[in-house]
């Protein structure tokens, strides 16, 4: 388990004393046998949820809004070209 914390320490870029790598390991292996628990469960008759409310979208239908003033939105852009906005090239 301590090469695992060692990993994501090193991952994240973080700096760990002794006493913090030893805090999270036990952190961690405990997260670990309760999620083995879970695994244990038996969960044949439980249906699959998204969420844990009965929650629905209301989505409005799209509109088409005609606009008569492109140039408006193009000189917000940072760079345009050609009555277009202009981005950095990302394939060569």
């Amino acid at each position: 388990m301590e090469i695992e914390v060692k990993k994501v320490a090193e991952l994240a870029r973080l700096s760990l004393s002794k006493e913090e790598a030893i805090l999270f390991q036990k952190q961690l292996s405990a997260i670990l046998d309760y999620a083995h628990k879970l695994q244990a469960l038996d969960t044949t008759d439980v249906s699959p949820t998204s969420h844990t409310l009965p929650l629905k979208n209301v989505f409005r239908e799209d509109q088409v809004i005609p606009f008569d003033c492109p140039e408006e939105i193009i000189n917000n852009a940072p760079e345009a070209e050609d009555h277009m906005f202009k981005v950095p090239k990302i394939l060569e």
